[in-house]
């Protein structure tokens, strides 16, 4: 594994910090860059909630948490102690400014002087006053941090209005909006293999590409989450953050540098290039679906309306064909789609080349399969490039599709930070590059804002397909018709 460099001493509130993601994603992750010695000793973490606790009683939920997410991972008692000694905990009510806050303000004026990141795992409707009362409490520091956690709006005009809002008290520089694919291993990757490798540039293109397909399937379904979930949808949830960030990444021109607005101003590039949807096309090029009764691994499940407890038209699950049209990606489909209570849990990048333009070998030699260049980003991380390929021994000429293949869990035998940790440390360094800027949140939403006007002007046809599958069958004639299919493995 690479040298970790420790950051410099922070301090860092996480409000909402009796909520799942603070408890299953971002505790475990501070607790793993302490144990790795990334986190100086002076750092401090605060946990602020409404809920009435005691610092003994937050850091044993902690802890309960930790066993509960990570049951195959041995504490290591020594750093344990060692972290959990610098979790505190302060009751507070984030969105009233006569709440708990002199007290919070008085716990880090305890130790001034150290980076503030004030981490917002709560509902983005409380981002603007969180952001007012941190100011008026007197907590912002010309190095203060706060971090947004998506989905930033539910359209444009929402998005707009949370960022003005968030913009009235923090400057650009010091918000940071978190889209935890960015923090992937593989999903950096992708820029280096792209851009410091010479074999690919020269055919990433419109005339080396037939297609790309982007797949970001779960098979859990939407739970108690579920009202939630039932004003959003998979188009609002996943397509406007974690997919268009993938397309952006492949799509993207190479840029000067790494430095964080010189990428960002190449992903923004993509997000205007992408073509609008009409009514028509919007007919046409994107399915919609919501999960019934099935079998998630031989397992029954409920359908989503049985877990919602009424008639819904939320989509669990939808596939886009999407263009981008620039010089490089002229007639190249982008083929996109999500879905929850899928066949099998996977999020990859499918690149898939043209067919050779006429074959050597016969017909009894076998089906010659394309070139696919397969960047699998979960559950098992790695880079596959798919190649035809003699099979060895007598009798003829016999052909194999095989894979080259780089395994993270294979090549990188040591265990390395996770999304959330890459993040996290992140913000305390004050790299925005793996953030969204303002700009791409709202080029995203307006995209998306297309497709759902088209939606509510359509009646609304959301096709069921069940639990255990790969969606409705309409998602397969989406790429059957232009003579492709998905690609689910070899």
């Amino acid at each position: 594994m690479s040298q970790l460099i420790p950051v410099e001493p922070f301090d860092c509130v996480v409000f909402g910090a009796t909520g799942d993601l603070a408890l299953r994603k971002l505790m475990p992750a501070l607790y793993h860059r302490w144990r790795d010695g990334q986190i100086p000793e002076n750092s401090r973490i605060v946990g602020a909630s409404r809920s009435e606790l005691d610092a003994a009683s937050y850091r044993a939920l902690v802890r309960e948490k930790f066993i509960e997410f990570f049951p195959k991972e041995e504490i290591d008692e020594t750093a344990w102690k060692g972290f959990i000694e610098r979790v505190s905990y302060c009751p507070l009510d984030v969105d009233k400014a006569d709440s708990n806050w002199p007290r919070l303000a008085g716990e880090l004026d305890a130790a001034p002087g150290k980076k503030r990141v004030f981490y917002f795992a709560l509902p983005p409707s409380l981002y603007g006053d969180v952001a007012a009362n941190i100011v008026k409490a007197g907590l912002k520091t010309p190095e203060t941090a706060v971090v947004l956690e998506k989905p930033i709006g539910s359209d444009l005009a929402s998005a707009r209005a949370i960022n003005d809002a968030v913009g009235r008290s923090f400057e650009e520089r010091q918000v940071f909006r978190i889209d935890h694919y960015l923090g992937k291993e593989t999903v950096q990757n992708l820029l280096i293999l792209r851009f410091a490798n010479s074999i690919f540039e020269p055919v990433w293109n419109a005339s080396a590409i037939d297609h790309v397909q982007i797949t970001v399937n779960e098979t859990v379904g939407a739970g108690s989450r579920a009202a939630y979930y039932d004003k959003s949808g998979a188009l609002r949830d996943m397509v406007q953050n974690h997919l268009l960030q993938l397309l952006c990444l492949v799509a993207m021109e190479p840029p000067l540098d790494l430095v964080a607005d010189t990428v960002r101003d190449e992903k923004i590039k993509v997000l205007r290039a992408l073509r609008r949807f009409t009514a028509k096309c919007a007919d046409e090029d994107t399915v919609r679906g919501q999960y019934r009764a099935g079998s998630v691994n031989l397992e029954p499940v409920a359908g989503y309306e049985e877990e919602l407890g009424g008639p819904s038209r939320a989509e669990t699950f939808v596939a886009i064909k999407a263009h981008v049209d620039n010089w490089r990606w002229a007639g190249v489909p982008f083929y996109l789609r999500t879905g929850k209570r899928m066949s099998e849990r996977k999020s990859e990048i499918v690149i898939q080349f043209k067919d050779v333009a006429h074959s050597i070998v016969g017909k009894e030699a076998g089906k010659l399969a394309p070139t696919r260049l397969v960047i699998r980003l979960q559950p098992d991380e790695g880079v596959k490039l798919l190649l035809m390929t003699k099979e060895p021994g007598p009798g003829g000429l016999r052909l194999r599709y095989v894979p080259l293949n780089l395994s993270y869990a294979a090549t990188f035998t040591e265990r390395y930070p996770d999304a959330y940790e890459r993040l996290l440390m992140a913000v305390v360094r004050g790299d925005l590059g793996l953030f969204m800027r303002r700009d791409e949140v709202e080029a995203a939403w307006s995209w998306v804002d297309g497709i759902l006007e088209a939606w509510e002007n359509d009646g609304g046809r959301v096709l069921p397909y069940p639990a255990g599958t790969d969606g409705p069958n309409r998602a397969a004639v989406l790429l059957g018709r232009d003579g492709r299919e998905w690609f689910d493995g070899v």
